[in-house]
């Protein structure tokens, strides 16, 4: 056999073996971020129904407006942040503003809640019903959302840190991706939302 095609044949399998990685590594990163995606488009579902809320609770705590305007800021803040995060859903400086702001607006949302238990009247009225509703589906969207998102990761971030990922991975441009982690334990509740 002649050398130069053992050569040859070497160099053909170790750059289909490294295709094979790329491409792997690809499919891999494209995976997460649709996952991201399935998130991003429940968290605007999410910051769509929040101003409805907040106008329905207008009409009855006409004294409270503190609690309103800090639910529409934590609102705007999120949003920003998802817009953020969606552009590059594997930066993790992206993901922890948007964790964070996701938490300042469940903390926000909680106290609102907790706020219109005082009222009756609101508790009752058909659109703040309705509406609260769709909001607990939603939050339920977003956590399974949520958990496809991190599945995905780390089987991306698997891939990427062991062999052959590890050897490639970063020269290829392939850097390790965020979780999406709710790291207090009161931001791992879904906000109660019971106007029954």
């Amino acid at each position: 056999m002649n050398p130069t095609i053992i050569v040859i044949a070497v160099i053909v399998i170790l750059v289909l073996w490294l295709v094979g990685i790329f491409n792997q590594l690809v499919r891999l990163r494209n995976r997460f971020q649709n996952a991201f995606a399935q998130i991003d488009v429940q968290l605007k579902r999410r910051y769509d129904l929040i101003p409805n809320i907040v106008e329905t609770a207008k009409g009855y705590m006409q004294h409270e407006r503190e609690p309103l305007d800090a639910v529409i800021n934590a609102r705007n803040q999120a949003a920003s942040a998802g817009k953020l995060a969606a552009d590059n859903p594997g930066d993790s400086e992206a993901m922890k503003g948007l964790i964070g702001a996701e938490a300042a607006l469940t903390g926000t949302m909680g106290r609102l809640f907790a706020l219109a238990e005082a009222y009756p009247d609101l508790k009752a009225n058909q659109n703040m019903m309705q509406v609260s509703e769709e909001l607990t589906s939603t939050e339920n969207k977003v956590a399974f959302s949520r958990q496809a998102y991190n599945d995905a990761v780390m089987t991306y971030n698997t891939s990427c840190e062991t062999f052959p990922g590890l050897i490639f991975a970063a020269r290829l441009g392939f850097e390790k991706a965020s979780l999406f982690e709710v790291e207090e334990a009161v931001e791992r509740e879904t906000p109660k939302v019971s106007f029954t």
